[in-house]
C-alpha cells in the first residue's frame, strides 16, 4: 500500500509536478529553476544520523488536470516519489493535491488562497486532510490589504467587484470564508453584478452597475488579459475609476499573464506582495538570501524575477524539513506526520503548521504593492501598503490614476 512501510532503501525522491508547457508556464518558470538550482546542491538528506541519498524529479503538467494527474501518478508509481510538491492553478493544482490525498502520499503546495485549498477540496476544520499540506495566504489576509490601500481615499468605499464564475471569483463572494465578508466587515461597500466567464468577451454589464453606483475603487481577481480589456471597455464609457486592485496580476511583471496585457505601471495596478529580493528572508538549505536567489535566476535565465521564486525555493525546504525530521522518512505516514509538525524559516518566511488557521495549513505574509516604473526593469512592485508587517519598509505612496 502506498504511503505504508519502507518503499525503496536506495534513497528518497521529492517529486516536481511542474507547469512547464501551457498557459501556466509562466508560474512553472521559477518552479523549474529552482529544481535545477538545486539538483546539485540538495543530494543528500540526514535523518537520525543516517544519511539518505536524495533526487528531483520533475514532470510536465502541461497546465491541465488531467495531465497535471497523469504526472502526480507516474512520479508516484515510476518515480517512487516520497512526497510531492508544486506551484499551480486553481484547476491544476487541485488535482495534483487530490491525486495525492487519494494514493496516500505527501504533498506540499503554494500560490492560492489557502480557503480555496482547503475549504475548496472538500475539507473542514474537524475534517482535515491527511496527506496533502498548503502555504499561502488568505482571502481575508488580501481583503484587509486591498482595503488599506482603498482607505487612501477615506473610511468607506464603494468598491465595484470584477470577479468570474469561477473558483476566484465564488470563494471571494463567499459570505463566510471570502473576500467580501472580511471588507465588508472593514466598512466598504461592494458592488458585485453576476461573474463572468473566462475568457471575458463584454464588460457592458458590470461597467452599468458600477457606474450607476459611481465607484471609484475596483477590485478584481481577473487574469491580466482580462482585466486589461476591462480597462478598454471602461474607458470608452466613461468609467475611470481612481485605483484599481488585482489579486491575480500579483506575481508577474508585463506580458507574464497571456494575451492583451497592458502595461501594469501605466494601469498603476495595485495587488499584493508576498516576496521581493528586498524582503529579510534566507533559506534553512543554504543560507541564500532572497536578493541571491532572484539575482541567480536573472542571471541564468535572463528574465526579471518572479514573486514565485521564494514559494518555489520554500517547496523543497519542507518538503526536506519533514524528511529529515520524519520518525522514518521512507514511510509516507511518517512523513506526512512531520509535515503536520513543521516550523521551519524559509525563503517565504516563517513557516507554522501548528498553529494553523486550519490543519494543513501554514500562512504568508502579505504587505499591499503597486506597479511603478523601475529603474532596473521598466515594471517593479513597490510596497505602499505594510500596516499588517511594519517591519518591512515602505517604497513609495499609492498613487491614483485621476
Amino acid at each position: 500500500m502506498p504511503g505504508t512501510g519502507s518503499k525503496h532503501s536506495a534513497g528518497l525522491t521529492i517529486g516536481v509536478v511542474a507547469p512547464q508547457s501551457g498557459r501556466l508556464a509562466k508560474l512553472g518558470d521559477p518552479l523549474m529553476f529552482v529544481t535545477g538550482h538545486l539538483q546539485s546542491r540538495l543530494r543528500h538528506v540526514q535523518n537520525q544520523g543516517r544519511r539518505y541519498d536524495l533526487r528531483l524529479v520533475s514532470r510536465d503538467s502541461r497546465s491541465e488536470p488531467d495531465a497535471a494527474r497523469k504526472a502526480t501518478e507516474e512520479l508516484i508509481r515510476e518515480d517512487r516519489a516520497d512526497v510531492i510538491v508544486t506551484l499551480a492553478g486553481t484547476a491544476v493544482l487541485p488535482a495534483v493535491a487530490d491525486t495525492c490525498e487519494a494514493r496516500e502520499t505527501p504533498c506540499v503546495t503554494s500560490t492560492f488562497p489557502w480557503q480555496v485549498y482547503y475549504f475548496g477540496r472538500g475539507a473542514t476544520t474537524n475534517r482535515p486532510f491527511r496527506w496533502t499540506y498548503h502555504f499561502c495566504w488568505g482571502l481575508d489576509d488580501i481583503a484587509t490589504v486591498f482595503a488599506e490601500m482603498w482607505e487612501i481615499m477615506g473610511a468607506r468605499q464603494k468598491v465595484g467587484c470584477l470577479w468570474n464564475d469561477g473558483p476566484q471569483g465564488n470563494w471571494s463572494r463567499h459570505e463566510e470564508v471570502g473576500f467580501l465578508p472580511v471588507a465588508t466587515a472593514l466598512g466598504h461597500h461592494l458592488i458585485d453584478p453576476a461573474g463572468y466567464s473566462e475568457p471575458a468577451t463584454d464588460f457592458t454589464e458590470h461597467i452599468a452597475a458600477f457606474t450607476a453606483e459611481d465607484v471609484d475603487v475596483i477590485t478584481s481577481a481577473a487574469t491580466g488579459a482580462d482585466l486589461a480589456l476591462f480597462r478598454q471597455q471602461a474607458a470608452r464609457h466613461g468609467l475611470r475609476p481612481r485605483l484599481v486592485t488585482c489579486s491575480r496580476w500579483l506575481a508577474y511583471p508585463v506580458g507574464g499573464s497571456g494575451r492583451g496585457v497592458d502595461d501594469p505601471a501605466e494601469a498603476k495596478v495595485a495587488s499584493l506582495i508576498y516576496w521581493t529580493p528586498r524582503h529579510p528572508y534566507r533559506s534553512s538549505l543554504d543560507g541564500m538570501r532572497a536578493a541571491e536567489l532572484a539575482e541567480a535566476y536573472e542571471r541564468v535565465t535572463g528574465n526579471q524575477w518572479l514573486q514565485p521564486l521564494g514559494l518555489a525555493y520554500a517547496l523543497f525546504e519542507v518538503a526536506t524539513h519533514a524528511l529529515s525530521t520524519a520518525d522514518d522518512p521512507t514511510d509516507g505516514g511518517a512523513v506526512a506526520a512531520a509535515l503536520g509538525r513543521t516550523r521551519v524559516e524559509t525563503m517565504a518566511g516563517p513557516l507554522d503548521w501548528t498553529t494553523g488557521p486550519v490543519p494543513n495549513v501554514a500562512t504568508v505574509r502579505l504587505v499591499g504593492g503597486q506597479w511603478k516604473r523601475g529603474d532596473r526593469h521598466p515594471c517593479e512592485l513597490a510596497v505602499v501598503a505594510n500596516s499588517q508587517w511594519p517591519e518591512l519598509p515602505l517604497e513609495d505612496e499609492p498613487e491614483l490614476l485621476r
